[in-house]
C-alpha cells in the first residue's frame, strides 16, 4: 500500500449501474463518501452506466466504451485482466438475423488517480493465479488513507506490436511528441524527438533528468 503524500491529489471515479443500487453496493458507496468526508480521498466522482452497451461506433454510450478501452490498456500494462468484471457477449436479432456484440458492465467499478495518473482499476484479475482484487478490498484500503496496490506491477518489458514492430517497441506514446518509445531494459527512448526517460511505479513516464528524483519521492515513506 502506498500512503498518501501531502502534495498528491487523490481522485476516485466510481462507476455504478443505476438505478439498481442495492446492498452491498449501497454500503460501498457510503464508505467511499465517508472516505471523502474524512479526507482519505480528495474527490469522489459518481458515474452511472447501463447494464450493457453495443460494441460499435454507432453506440450512444461512447463514453462507456472509451472507459472500457482505457481500463483494458491499464490492465495490459499490469499483466492483469478486467474481463471479468467486464464481459463481452453476442446477441442475434430474431427478426433480421443480425448478430451484434455487446459489452456487459460490472455493478460497480473504481478507477483511482494520484494527481493525473491512473494508478488502479478495480476489480481486476490475475489470470495466472485466478486471484481477483475486489472493490471491497480496494475501498477498505482507501479507508486507511492508502492507495490499493494492484496485483501486478507496471510491465516495463519489451513488446512487439501487431504490425511486427521490432522487439523493444512499446505501445505507449512519447510524452513529448507522441512518437514510438523503445524500451532499452527499463530506459525508454523516442526515435522521433530523442526524448529519454523512465517509468515510475505509478506508470508515469518522466524524463531521465527527473526520473531519479520522482521515483525517490514516490518511495519516500510519510513523515510521522
Amino acid at each position: 500500500m502506498q500512503r498518501k503524500t501531502d502534495h498528491t491529489d487523490r481522485t476516485v471515479v466510481c462507476h455504478v449501474r443505476a438505478p439498481l443500487l442495492l446492498e452491498p453496493i449501497d454500503e460501498q458507496i457510503e464508505t467511499l463518501q465517508a472516505c471523502e468526508d474524512e479526507g482519505a480521498i480528495d474527490d469522489l466522482l459518481l458515474r452511472s452506466w447501463p447494464k450493457e452497451v453495443a460494441l460499435s461506433e454507432e453506440s450512444p454510450h461512447q463514453e462507456v466504451l472509451e472507459n472500457y478501452e482505457r481500463f483494458e490498456q491499464w490492465a495490459d500494462r499490469r499483466g492483469v485482466s478486467v474481463r471479468p468484471p467486464f464481459r463481452e457477449r453476442e446477441t442475434t436479432s430474431q427478426i433480421t438475423g443480425e448478430t451484434r456484440k455487446r459489452l456487459v458492465t460490472p455493478l460497480l467499478c473504481l478507477e483511482i488517480y494520484e494527481d493525473d495518473d491512473l494508478v488502479g482499476v478495480f476489480p481486476h484479475t490475475d489470470e495466472r493465479t485466478e486471484e481477483t482484487y475486489t472493490t471491497d478490498e480496494a475501498i477498505a484500503t482507501l479507508r486507511t488513507d492508502a492507495v490499493p496496490t494492484p496485483l501486478e506491477p507496471v510491465d516495463t518489458g519489451a513488446a512487439t506490436d501487431a504490425d511486427g514492430a521490432p522487439d523493444g517497441t512499446i505501445s505507449d506514446p512519447c510524452p513529448d511528441c507522441g512518437g514510438e518509445l523503445i524500451d532499452g531494459q527499463g530506459l525508454f527512448a523516442c526515435g522521433d524527438c530523442g526524448w529519454v526517460g523512465q517509468v515510475t511505479d505509478s506508470g508515469r513516464y518522466v524524463a531521465q533528468v527527473t526520473a531519479s528524483k520522482t521515483t525517490a519521492e514516490e518511495q519516500t515513506p510519510p513523515q510521522s
